[in-house]
C-alpha cells in the first residue's frame, strides 16, 4: 500500500512536477522510461516517489526509447494502466511503436515535452515532435502552462481509458517555458484525483496465455484499409468522451476546458491561431493592442490537435476578417501545418478570411510580446485590404534578411 503524499492546496510546481504527480496519483501499474532532456525529471521524479514509497506500481529502466514504448504496450496489452514521458529524438525514436499502439487499441498515455529534432542538435522547445507524431493515431491534448499539464495529463487517463475510446494519448507541453518554469498548480488531493480517473477498466487482456490469439498480423490489401477505417472512427468519435471529460472534470475543479479556446473573440476582426505557450503570449498581445491602439484583436488556441477540431475551430473564426496561423515547426518546403488545417477548416466557410502563415520560435527562440504585435498589425493591414498585403508566409523573429515565400 502506497504511503499517503501530502499535498498544500496550492503547490509551486514546473510542468514537469507537475506532469509526474499526475503519474502518481494515477496508480499507474507500469512505467517504462528512458529520460530524455527536456522530459527527463518527470520519470526521474516519478522514480523517487516509487523509492520513497508513495507508489505502488513498477518503474522499467529500458535501453532505449523504443523500448520504453514497447514495454508500455505490453504492459498495456497484458492489462495494465500504463505511461511515459519524452521528447524529441526520443520521441523521434518511439514511432515504430507509436503506431502499434494505436492500432492495438492499447490506451497508453505519453507526456510529450515538446522540443526541437535534430540536426542541428538543440535542447530547447518547439513543435517539430509533436507534428511529427501527429498522424500516429493518437488522440493530442495540448497545455499552454504547468497547470494544465497536470490537468489534462490526469484526463488523458480518463478518456484514452474509455471503453468508447479504447485509444493511446499523447499530452503535449512547451519544453523549457512550461515544463522548467514554475508557477502555482492547484492540484487535487490523492483520493479525489484517482476517484475522478477510477479504477482500470477491465477488459479481456491481449496478452492471456490461457487464450492465445495474434495480434498485429499481417493484413495486406484484404483487410487493412477496414482496419484502419475503424480506427479512424474510433479516433473521430472520441470526441464526445472528450468533451464529457472536460464537462466532468469543470464541474470537480471549476476549471473549464474546451477542444477550441477563445480568447476576446466575440467582436475581434482579426485572430491568432497559435499551440502551446504562445497562446497565452498572444492574449496579452491582443489586450494591449485593444486597449492602447484600438485593434480587436482576438487569439484561438488548439487544446485538441487530434482529433482535430474542424467545425469548432470554423465557428471560432467565422467573423474575423484576418487570421494568422502561427507554427512552431521548420514547415520542411511547404506551408506549416497549423496554416494548412486552419485554412481546410475555412475552406467552405461563408465568410473566408484572409489567412497567412507565420513559422517562429524554432529551437526554443523567443516569440515576444512585440513580435506577436507586429504580427497582429499584419493582420489587420490584410484585414482593411481585404486581401494578402504580406507575404503568404514569413519567418518572425528571424536575424539576417526577412525570409519569406509563396
Amino acid at each position: 500500500m502506497a504511503e499517503k503524499y501530502e499535498l498544500q492546496e496550492v503547490e509551486v510546481w514546473d510542468g514537469n512536477m507537475a506532469a509526474a504527480h499526475a503519474f502518481r496519483q494515477a496508480q499507474i501499474d507500469v512505467v517504462a522510461a528512458y529520460p530524455i532532456t527536456p522530459s527527463t525529471p518527470i520519470v526521474q521524479n516519478y522514480s523517487k516517489f516509487l523509492a520513497d514509497g508513495y507508489v505502488d506500481g513498477e518503474f522499467v529502466m529500458v535501453e532505449s526509447e523504443h523500448s520504453a514504448m514497447s514495454a508500455c504496450l505490453a504492459a498495456g496489452a497484458a492489462g495494465g494502466r500504463v505511461a511515459t514521458a519524452t521528447s524529441s529524438q526520443g520521441f523521434a525514436l518511439m514511432v515504430e511503436v507509436l503506431y502499434q499502439a494505436s492500432g492495438m487499441r492499447v490506451p497508453v498515455v505519453l507526456h510529450v515535452v515538446n522540443r526541437a529534432l535534430a540536426s542541428p542538435l538543440n535542447v530547447n522547445g518547439d513543435h517539430s515532435d509533436m507534428y511529427l507524431g501527429r498522424d500516429a493515431g493518437w488522440i493530442n491534448l495540448c497545455s499552454f502552462n504547468p497547470q494544465e499539464a497536470y490537468d489534462l495529463t490526469l484526463m488523458a487517463f480518463k478518456i484514452g481509458e474509455d471503453l468508447n475510446v479504447r485509444l493511446p494519448v499523447m499530452v503535449h507541453q512547451d519544453g523549457f517555458i512550461s515544463s522548467h518554469t514554475a508557477q502555482n498548480v492547484r492540484p487535487l488531493q490523492d483520493e479525489d484525483a484517482y476517484k475522478f480517473i477510477g479504477d482500470y477498466k477491465e477488459v479481456d487482456p491481449m496478452l492471456d496465455f490461457s487464450r492465445p490469439v495474434t495480434y498485429g498480423a499481417q493484413t495486406e490489401e484484404d483487410w487493412h484499409f477496414e482496419h484502419k477505417a475503424k480506427q479512424h472512427k474510433a479516433l473521430m468519435e472520441s470526441v464526445s468522451v472528450i468533451d464529457d471529460v472536460f464537462k466532468e472534470f469543470e464541474k470537480l475543479t471549476g476549471r473549464k476546458y474546451n477542444r477550441v479556446e477563445k480568447y476576446m473573440m466575440d467582436d475581434a476582426e482579426v485572430a491568432i491561431v497559435a499551440l502551446g505557450t504562445t497562446v497565452e503570449s498572444a492574449e496579452v498581445a491582443a489586450k494591449e493592442l485593444r486597449e492602447k491602439e484600438g485593434i480587436k484583436a482576438g487569439v484561438v488556441g488548439l487544446r485538441v490537435l487530434r482529433p482535430f477540431p474542424l467545425e469548432e475551430l470554423k465557428d471560432a473564426l467565422k467573423n474575423v476578417k484576418a487570421v494568422a496561423c502561427l507554427d512552431r515547426s521548420a514547415p520542411g518546403g511547404t506551408l506549416g501545418m497549423l496554416f494548412n488545417e486552419v485554412s481546410a477548416a475555412m475552406y467552405h466557410s461563408e465568410n473566408r478570411p484572409v489567412i497567412n502563415n507565420y513559422i517562429y520560435g524554432l529551437g526554443g527562440r523567443d516569440m515576444t510580446i512585440e513580435n506577436l504585435k507586429e504580427i497582429f498589425k499584419e493582420a489587420k493591414a490584410n484585414a482593411d485590404a481585404g486581401k494578402l498585403t504580406t507575404p503568404l508566409q514569413q519567418f518572425s523573429g528571424l536575424r539576417g534578411p526577412k525570409l519569406a515565400f509563396f
